[in-house]
């Protein structure tokens, strides 16, 4: 399963109103070049070449929000990148963004590591699920 990193912006962002889970679109981005937890927007990612089935930008996800006694838990609906017509990669890390929000531009989440590169080959799949499951937990506040 791969390791999950909070960029240390996002919970100032979070307390100050800038990320809004009801409301905007949240996508994934893919990065062969480690983060940086200091990193504030996507334009601060080295993103992997868009071709073969990847859209710079990544792929959005739907996001859901449920609370119970006092602890609000943010899941997200599974992303597949397909590689069409060649390969997509390598790549190392998928990092999860605010598509919406335009200031700061594109505010930075979280991102996962997944241990070593991966390089899909004309035809392959890679399935980023988020807790290993889909919808699967982002993150909790309690």
């Amino acid at each position: 399963m791969a390791t999950y990193n909070k960029f240390q912006d996002f919970s100032e962002q979070l307390v100050n109103g800038v990320q809004n889970f009801l409301t905007d679109s949240f996508k994934i981005a893919l990065s062969n070049t480690l983060p940086v937890n200091t990193n504030t927007i996507l334009a601060n990612i080295t993103q992997i070449s868009a071709g073969n089935g990847y859209t710079s930008g990544g792929t959005a996800t739907t996001i859901a929000i449920s609370e119970s006694a006092g602890t609000t838990t943010v899941t997200g609906t599974q992303v597949v990148f397909t590689a069409s017509g060649g390969s997509i990669g390598p790549f190392r890390y998928a990092v999860l963004y605010n598509d919406t929000t335009a200031s700061p531009a594109k505010p930075l989440v979280a991102w996962w590591d997944y241990g070593s590169a991966v390089t899909l080959n004309d035809t392959d799949t890679f399935t980023v699920k988020f807790d290993n499951t889909s919808p699967g937990t982002i993150f909790t506040v309690v």
